[in-house]
């Protein structure tokens, strides 16, 4: 990786404890393409043509989309600023707010949320990978892909960096040809005014993206911890919203135009961008592949430190050995590649449905941390409190957690999910404004209760000083 120290190990030794300087390198710019590579992927085309499944003309549409992965993007990037100032684990300065023994609240939901991310994905790109190979048997396909996430996953950092790299050319390269496919073969003008424009479907669209966006949120700094102190929080921020975003936008965009074609996308996502490509289709193949296998990692990755996050917050450890940093990454992907192996297409369906449930639990989350990081804390941590239950921060914060379960129940009325439609979403002509709502009320009420609280302390302190 660009920036890495002569003698640095390839593979990571960290796991939650801070990244210390000597061990600092890399550019803002790495986080780019990183989150470009992960985006710019077929699961956000599937996200994108939702919006035209669920009644939105395509030009409102992809300007709700737009409108989404910009907002969502802002609230996403401002976590990852916060990398390269604390060099810690996105979850583990979560502790901040709830307590060391209260983030565990929402760090169980998140780490079902990268178990399903995972497990779903892992069924696409086992498709992509047996349809290579030209293997008939779907298991195939999915331990492969599960064999290939493990391994990037356990060297870390560094190559999950390099991965984002490739993806984002290989991605650009393969979308470019199936949009040149897309345009030869179909009449795209066709696409737009077929429908009316309405406010609701254009909400609808926002949400679609902006929740895609928010997803990232308990994750996003893992992957800017190592940049040196001094990197400008302002290009990290820009850095991961412009790759985010733009390649979120641009996988939405040809997801709308895919379905407002009429094209046979949803039924067969893989086959159909297979059969798009013609010729090209190893091509697509891989693409698809390299996409997913990105995300994957982010997901293994992000599952593990999550789980960490929980189980070191009852034993105050600040590091763990490398033996068990492997079995919990290896551990992880082996059950989300069974859950994609040995569940039923019904079953997956029922869980992904579950899966953008869980979404609700995240805008809160991300509201305290912002807030409180930005606002309250002013971007002043005592970091060795984040690992002693009996320290500054205590082992919980009933007050964060009080505004979290608010801002979790705030969201029911506006709701529109498969599992579930609210009252206001039904007034609101099924538009689901719940994740706004949530944000600007847990936002609002966190501040007003914690704001006096004085538990921040009034310079960052870094490392345990001698007493007397």
């Amino acid at each position: 990786m660009s920036g890495v120290k002569t003698g640095d190990g390839f593979a990571e030794r960290r796991t939650i404890d801070r990244i210390p300087e000597s061990e600092r390198h890399g550019f803002p710019r790495d986080q780019f393409t990183l989150w470009f590579g992960a985006n710019l992927q077929i699961t956000a085309v599937l996200d994108g043509a939702l919006a035209v499944v669920f009644g939105a003309e395509a030009m409102t549409a992809i300007v709700g989309l737009a409108v989404g992965n910009i907002l969502g993007g802002i609230v996403m990037a401002l976590h990852s600023a916060q990398g390269p100032r604390l060099g810690l684990p996105q979850m583990i300065s979560s502790r901040a707010q709830f307590g060391v023994r209260g983030a565990t609240l929402p760090l169980l939901l998140v780490i079902l949320m990268y178990l399903g991310f995972a497990a779903t994905g892992t069924v696409l790109a086992g498709q992509a990978m047996n349809l290579l190979l030209g293997a008939s048997n779907p298991a195939v396909g999915m331990v492969i892909f599960g064999v290939l996430s493990t391994v990037i996953a356990l060297v870390g950092y560094k190559v999950i960096h390099i991965m984002g790299r490739i993806a984002t050319v290989i991605s650009i390269l393969g979308f470019a040809y199936l949009a040149y496919q897309l345009f030869h073969q179909y009449d795209v003008q066709s696409a737009f005014g077929q429908k009316p424009a309405t406010v609701a479907t254009f909400l609808l669209a926002v949400s679609l993206s902006a929740g895609w966006q928010l997803t990232y949120a308990p994750y996003v700094a893992d992957y800017s911890r190592y940049l040196p102190s001094s990197t400008s929080g302002g290009k990290a921020f820009l850095y991961t919203l412009f790759g985010s975003a733009i390649a979120s936008q641009l996988a939405m965009t040809f997801g709308v135009l895919v379905a407002a074609l009429g094209a046979k996308f949803l039924s067969n996502q893989v086959g159909f961008l297979g059969t798009l490509a013609g010729q090209g289709a190893v091509l697509v193949y891989i693409v698809i592949i390299c996409g997913k296998l990105t995300i994957n990692c982010l997901n293994a990755y992000g599952g593990f430190m999550a789980i960490l996050t929980t189980f070191t917050s009852f034993s105050n450890q600040t590091r763990i050995s490398r033996g068990a940093r492997a079995a919990y990454i290896i551990g992880f992907v082996v059950l989300s590649v069974l859950i994609a192996v040995l569940a039923s297409s019904d079953f997956l369906s029922a869980f992904k449905n579950f899966v953008l449930m869980l979404l609700a639990v995240f805008v809160p989350w991300s509201a305290i941390n912002l807030v409180d990081y930005y606002l309250i804390s002013k971007e002043k941590v005592d970091i060795p409190a984040l690992y002693d239950a009996a320290g500054r921060y205590g082992a919980y914060n009933w007050t964060a957690l009080g505004c979290y379960v608010l801002g979790v129940v705030v969201q029911i009325p506006f709701l529109n999910q498969p599992l579930y439609e609210g009252p206001i979403a039904v007034a609101l002509n099924d538009a689901d404004i719940s994740w706004a709502v949530s944000l600007i009320v847990t936002s609002l009420v966190y501040y007003v209760l914690q704001r006096n609280a004085k538990v921040a302390p009034s310079e960052m302190i870094l490392e345990v000083t001698a007493q007397g």
